[in-house]
């Protein structure tokens, strides 16, 4: 029997003013906005516990997994020796919990802007913050465009895990950015970007990627599921200084890590870029699928 004294709570998402996402929602756990923006985390009936930026949906504890085995693990499986990396954004820790799996991995430097994010999930969402307490990191509360202007340090790896390109993120996307980014990788290194849905916004993809092109030998996107990003298919942009291959075969590699996954494993990694018709056209003559 229904419980008719329950509130009807629900956090919906609105997406470009023309689509929408709800979830139900049992508590607000957390509600404070900072100087860049309003951060929530509520508990959820069906997803656990979520955390949203300027009411955008950032993770769940039901699918988070996803979005972060695959923007870790297809480049630092993709890269001989990935040694240093850079991780912009990712304040709630959970790229940087899959980074850290990796063994051969030495140093991971974290930029995170927004202080309150980093806060709200360590007393929150420990299983992904937990991540901040290795030796291995290196925390910075820090405008991410500046790191990267500044910094004197190589990467084998960045990986750009940002909300969507407004508020903060904005700069991350343009092609001033990218430059800079491609001067702080080592000659063999990896640029990760979210690249956002292929369904919704195929112009900042387009964008995105021709923004990238002129700095790196090998530029590509690679595809996954979730079920909190609208339309359900996200992407992220592969591209390498380098001569390595996005389409790597990682058995090997993922066999010897002992590394466990619930969703990236070699088949994944290498079905990832395979792209229908309508991303190719979109960006013809950009990427090199």
């Amino acid at each position: 029997m229904q419980n008719k004294n329950k509130l009807d709570l629900w956090v919906k998402e609105v997406f470009q003013d023309n689509v929408s996402l709800g979830f139900r929602v049992d508590k607000v756990l957390f509600s404070e906005r900072s100087k860049y923006q309003q951060v929530d985390i509520v508990k959820t009936t069906g997803h656990g516990k979520m955390l949203l930026n300027d009411g955008m949906v950032m993770l769940s504890e039901k699918d988070e997994f996803v979005y972060h085995e695959m923007i870790a693990h297809v480049p630092l499986f993709s890269h001989p020796n990935p040694d240093n990396i850079l991780i912009i954004g990712g304040g709630d820790g959970g790229t940087a919990r899959e980074v850290l799996k990796h063994k051969n991995v030495k140093k991971v430097t974290l930029v995170e802007i927004d202080k309150l994010v980093v806060n709200a999930c360590k007393k929150h969402l420990p299983k992904l913050s937990k991540s901040f307490d290795d030796p291995k990191m290196n925390l910075l509360i820090d405008d991410g465009v500046k790191f990267v202007n500044e910094t004197k340090d190589k990467f084998d790896i960045i990986l750009i895990d940002s909300t969507d390109p407004v508020g903060p993120a904005t700069p991350l996307f343009n092609r001033e950015f990218y430059e800079s980014a491609s001067k702080i990788l080592n000659d063999d290194g990896i640029l990760i970007s979210q690249a956002e849905s292929p369904f919704y916004n195929q112009d900042i993809q387009l964008s995105m990627m021709k923004a990238q092109r002129d700095f790196f030998k090998t530029l590509n996107i690679f595809l996954l599921s979730n079920l909190t990003y609208p339309g359900g298919l996200w992407s992220f942009g592969f591209a390498s200084k380098g001569d390595i291959s996005f389409k790597t075969d990682t058995t090997e590699k993922f066999k010897d890590s002992g590394i466990k996954t619930k969703y990236y494993n070699p088949d994944v990694h290498l079905a990832s870029f395979v792209l229908p018709d309508f991303i190719k056209e979109n960006l013809s003559g950009i990427i090199d699928n």
